[in-house]
């Protein structure tokens, strides 16, 4: 407990702004499901025959994972918060929809009867009569949508639309700190029960004000949404950096900023934890970030799908540059000077009872290990199905988990192996046993700025700028910068300035 007020003092303004994104997103999503998801309720119950079928569609769009939507949405809208927005309000639709459909419905016949014989047309029926009588039930609808996207928005954060969610992927990439994860878990329940006691109270109130008091939370809840924009001086930035998740893409485009905005007048704007690999490169392509960085076996393996011919540095780098430019019309600059290659890493302890030195010597236990590893690595041939075509192994039990919580897994015997990176601050501290490549079937990984050839033709400077960084950074530096991340909590701005200062790059 104590650990975590200390996180929360450390971190108030950045909680703050959190729960802020939260409730910008959350907001905008239940009005716009509720300007679609009531009129459309509403004009159904004329037409009875097409309810069901338009009813069933929205609630087959709930069945779809939250994940694969922003995945699905990311090539045509980029990342942050729209495509953000369009998923969170397609998950929105359904409770809003049936419940103003339902509603309508329900109310006494006899009523709808009477309001005819006064000489009431449809339209009017519906609005002296059928509508206020049904607003509770509608509300109802909007109190459980609420619900549910407020809950949802916390996956926003993988495609940087920031949001309570960034707290809890942080807390998850850091080996499962619960008091971050906490941090950004308690703020959003806590959100979902006001919410909720809010609409509860604007139903209370639909009985007797009828629809004014809908109109009214609607009004409301738009100036929330608009006041940033009435307010706000903030200009758009000249570039966007993206970073995946992890301390280290944090620490390196903060470096890329800092370089960037000391030695030009191009303002820049950095979307860091945005999470997988595929995620980055579609946002790449979209334009909806400028650079990230990425490593050189990556672009060969993941981009180009190809087997690197060579297992030196400098051809590999050749040939990712190469063919990311020829396939995707993309600039890869100077690499930096470490490798931060996958390993598949141990215990001592594992390592000394089994005599573990290679990959190698993992096929004499294969059917009694559980490893546990990242979905990426799995699905990857620089992963596990190279390591199955490669060593010839086919471990019993695989496990996939998020990266974060890989060590807490091997350190507690919950698994036996994982995948790791040699850069990974966890390696020194927790004194894990790297596994040597012999058949190297892992290229070298060398972090590099990608870009669009475009981008790199409107601003020319950014090459000398950043290949500044080429050839510096060790395995080591790397490791010491993400251990005072990940187990100092320091900033990855600082730690970032700091090295470039060290490093006579950046003046003090």
């Amino acid at each position: 407990m104590k650990e975590f007020f200390t996180v929360f003092q450390n971190r108030q303004a950045t909680l703050v702004e959190a729960i802020w994104e939260h409730l910008q997103i959350s907001l905008t999503s239940l009005i716009i499901a509720i300007l679609i998801a009531v009129p459309l309720g509403l004009i159904l119950t004329r037409y009875p025959r097409v309810a069901e079928p338009i009813i069933g569609l929205s609630a087959v769009l709930q069945t779809i994972p939250s994940l694969a939507i922003l995945a699905f949405l990311i090539p045509f809208f980029g990342i942050g918060t729209l495509p953000a927005i369009v998923a969170l309000t397609a998950y929105g639709l359904l409770p809003i929809l049936r419940n103003s459909y339902t509603g309508i419905k329900e109310v006494d016949p006899a009523l709808t009867e009477a309001a005819t014989g006064l000489g009431m047309n449809s339209f009017k029926r519906l609005i002296k009569v059928e509508l206020p009588l049904s607003m509770p039930v509608i509300m109802a609808g909007v109190r459980t949508s609420m619900v549910l996207i407020v809950g949802t928005t916390t996956l926003a954060a993988l495609i940087g639309a920031g949001g309570l969610g960034e707290l809890i992927l942080l807390g998850l990439d850091r080996g499962a700190d619960v008091s971050l994860i906490l941090l950004g878990a308690i703020p959003a329940a806590l959100l979902a029960i006001i919410f909720d006691v809010i609409l509860r109270w604007v139903e209370q109130l639909s009985k007797r004000a009828g629809i004014k008091s809908f109109i009214a939370m609607l009004i409301v809840a738009v100036l929330i949404v608009i006041s940033p924009f009435l307010f706000s001086n903030k200009k758009q930035a000249d570039l966007v950096i993206g970073g995946k998740l992890g301390s280290e893409p944090a620490i390196l485009i903060h470096m890329y900023k800092l370089l960037i905005e000391e030695n030009t007048d191009l303002s820049v704007k950095l979307e860091p934890g945005l999470g997988k690999t595929a995620f980055l490169f579609n946002a790449l392509q979209q334009g909806s970030i400028d650079i990230y960085p990425e490593f050189t076996g990556t672009a060969i393996v993941t981009h180009l799908e190809q087997k690197a011919d060579s297992n030196n540095k400098e051809e590999v780098y050749q040939q990712a540059k190469q063919g990311m430019d020829k396939q995707f019309d993309m600039a890869y600059l100077q690499p930096m000077a470490y490798n931060n290659t996958y390993t598949v890493a141990t215990t001592k302890e594992l390592a000394d009872q089994f005599d573990l030195k290679t990959i190698d010597d993992l096929k004499k236990i294969e059917d009694q290990l559980t490893a546990g590893f990242t979905l990426e690595f799995k699905d990857r041939y620089d992963g596990y199905v190279g390591m199955q075509d490669v060593y010839g192994l086919d471990i019993t039990s695989v496990q996939t988990m998020d990266p974060g919580l890989r060590q807490d897994a091997l350190t507690s015997g919950q698994v036996d192996i994982i995948d790791a990176y040699a850069t990974d601050s966890y390696m020194e501290k927790l004194n894990l046993i790297s596994l040597e490549d012999s058949k190297q079937l892992f290229p070298p990984y060398q972090g590099a700025p990608l870009l669009q050839n475009d981008t790199l033709d409107k601003f020319p400077e950014l090459e000398g700028i950043l290949n500044k960084l080429s050839g510096k950074i060790t395995d080591q530096q790397m490791r010491q910068m993400n251990y005072q991340v990940d187990y100092h909590d320091e900033s990855p701005e600082i730690v970032a300035r700091e090295f470039l200062i060290e490093q006579g790059l950046l003046e003090k």
